[in-house]
Order: C-alpha cells, then sequence, then structure tokens
C-alpha cells in the first residue's frame, strides 16, 4: 500500500499531492494541474525575490 506524508500544517501540499494521484488517470485534472504550475513557473520567474506569505 503507497503512503504519503505532508507536514501538519501542510494542506496546500496535501491537495496538490492528491490532484497528481488523481491526475494519474484523469486528464482534465492533469491539464489544470499542469497550466497552475506553468503560472506558478512564469510568475516566480517575472519576480524572483522571496516574499512572506
Amino acid at each position: 500500500v503507497p503512503v504519503a506524508t505532508v507536514a501538519i500544517g501542510g494542506a496546500e501540499n496535501a491537495a496538490i499531492l492528491a490532484a497528481e494521484i488523481i491526475a494519474v488517470s484523469d486528464s482534465q485534472v492533469r491539464d489544470k494541474l499542469r497550466s497552475w504550475r506553468k503560472n506558478l513557473t512564469d510568475t516566480v520567474l517575472r519576480n524572483p525575490e522571496a516574499k512572506d506569505n
């Protein structure tokens, strides 16, 4: 049985992990996840300075 661990308070990472698992068999989720990652990458490349949340 595969097991994954995420940090306490890591709800966002847990949601991303769940989306990755679902994306294996769901092309719509896979496309949305790819789009989200591309947008995130583009945002970081445009403004690479670290920010506090």
